[in-house]
């Protein structure tokens, strides 16, 4: 069976797979980044420098402990990788909506309400206290002891002791 009647056999035209790779966010972000062509090729390159080390005459035991180049180039690939990989999930998603509201939302407005209500109101400010420290005591002193009487003047004339 020929290409074209395999394609055709498939219901897939070629201005569809156009329109399917157009509308992929991911495709998009693959053709149009140069940074993650350049991610990818770096991996690429460290990749393929670190497999030929390894598949030198040397034991690849031996090689993989020991070959400080074999270890620099499989740690540029990964970090070349993980860069591929963080551009990737960076794609935006296909036509998403952002949602209005959500829980994070409705906290914070929760919270900014809170915080001004106990700015504004000293009534709501004194309950909210009340409740972190505990209810304030009245507290007016009275003495229960009578002031002390002044001791007798002594009389002129008498000894002093």
């Amino acid at each position: 069976m020929s290409k074209k009647k395999k394609a055709a056999a498939a219901g897939v035209t070629a201005v569809e797979a156009v329109d399917a790779v157009k509308s992929n966010p991911y495709l998009q972000k693959v053709a149009t980044d140069g940074d993650l062509h350049d991610n990818v090729r770096v991996a690429y390159e460290s990749a393929r420098t670190a497999y030929e080390r390894l598949a030198s005459g040397k034991s690849p035991s031996k090689s993989v402990l020991e070959d400080k180049k074999l270890h620099a180039n499989v740690a540029t690939a990964v970090e070349a990788l993980k860069d591929v990989g963080y551009a990737l999930a960076d794609a935006p998603s296909k036509k998403a909506k952002k949602k209005k509201g959500g829980l994070g939302r409705k906290l914070l407005v929760l919270v900014v309400g809170a915080g001004v209500a106990v700015a504004v109101s000293s009534d709501v400010r004194n309950k909210l206290l009340d409740l972190l420290f505990g209810a304030e005591e009245e507290f007016d002193y009275t003495s229960t002891t009578a002031p002390a009487t002044p001791a007798p003047a002594p009389a002129p004339g008498a000894p002093t002791t």
